[in-house]
């Protein structure tokens, strides 16, 4: 069985608030802002950068309109790898991270890469983890599809928008282990480039259900082509997701919280750092986007800078740490 205390000191770390540095003085101002979604678009990424990107626009922080570039491959390595390699120095550039982020540099799956090749800028929430099926499955609970996979792993496959052992992967493993699936191992995963393409998949009847975040599902629960079956969070989203059961509801007490924010090229200047840690911030106090995350199953997690570096840190060794008890890192 997975030890408790890191998985329950990841979960609740992504709900304290450690609050954002103040706002200095700027002179910095960039001529044209992107953010790398690292991922296809309509998953969790994409959520980030596009409504991110729309708020800073809508509050007249950025100049003009931000460019929103979608960079798939690797579990977000492709992207990591460019902005490393290729964009290093480039001042007007974000790209959006999660905890997803954290777990494949917890486990060295962006090989060569590590955290400090990067500056760190903010968080935007935390995204809670859902477990959902087909509009049409026979399945209902969370409880009913754990009992289907321990009376025949292989005929339930699961799909999610991270590599294998990524984060998505990961709060399966979480809650089949809370379940009483003693061999992990059978767990059928199924790894896509991003939850949009994941969904899509489950809608085609290629996989039974779909692990991601509530953020990534919302136009998908809103069309009704999906019917969420548990809810990873210690209570009940408030909000339009207030509505699901979480899995600890259905006595199967699984978290599985994954922050939402940005990272930027290790070469970025001080000042430009300074401007895009104070942009995120302020985005993250306006009631525009108070209600972004209230209408998408956003909880608050409240980190600019160096709290947030310390943050991303403490994910990663967290998840290490859960890695190596289920056998996915040495």
């Amino acid at each position: 069985m997975l030890a408790t205390s890191p998985i329950r000191r990841l979960a609740s770390a992504a709900l304290v608030a450690l609050g954002t540095l103040a706002a200095p003085a700027l002179a910095f101002e960039p001529e044209a802002t992107e953010c790398i979604a690292p991922a296809n678009p309509g998953g969790g990424w994409d959520f980030t950068c596009r409504q991110v990107g729309k708020t800073l626009q809508d509050l007249g922080l950025i100049p003009g309109t931000m460019q929103v570039t979608n960079i798939a491959g690797g579990g977000g390595g492709v992207a990591f790898a460019e902005v490393v390699n290729k964009r290093g120095a480039e001042n007007g550039l974000i790209v959006a991270a999660s905890t997803a982020t954290a777990t494949r540099l917890a486990q060295g799956a962006y090989p060569g890469n590590t955290m400090d090749q990067v500056r760190w800028i903010g968080a935007v929430g935390a995204d809670y983890g859902i477990v959902a099926v087909a509009k049409s499955s026979e399945i209902n609970t969370l409880p009913e599809l754990m009992d289907r996979i321990k009376a025949d792993p292989r005929s339930i496959s699961i799909a999610g928008g991270s590599a294998v052992g990524g984060w998505d992967h990961l709060k399966v493993l979480i809650a089949a282990d809370k379940a009483g699936i003693e061999d992990l191992r059978t767990i059928k995963y199924v790894a896509f480039d991003g939850g949009g393409e994941a969904v899509t998949q489950l809608l085609a009847g290629s996989v039974q259900a779909f692990t991601g975040d509530a953020s990534e599902a919302k136009g998908f629960v809103d069309s009704g082509d999906i019917k969420v079956i548990a809810v990873l969070a210690p209570e009940r989203l408030e909000g339009d997701f207030g509505a699901f059961p979480t899995a600890r509801e259905q006595g199967i007490d699984a978290i599985g919280a994954n922050w939402r924010g940005f990272y930027a090229p290790g070469g970025m200047s001080d000042e430009a750092h300074a401007y895009w840690v104070e942009r995120v911030a302020t985005v993250y106090a306006s009631p525009e986007w108070k209600a972004v995350m209230a209408q998408n199953g956003l909880a608050p997690l409240d980190l600019s800078g160096d709290a947030f570096r310390a943050f991303v840190a403490d994910s990663i060794a967290s998840i290490a740490e859960i890695s190596r008890e289920i056998g996915l890192i040495k």
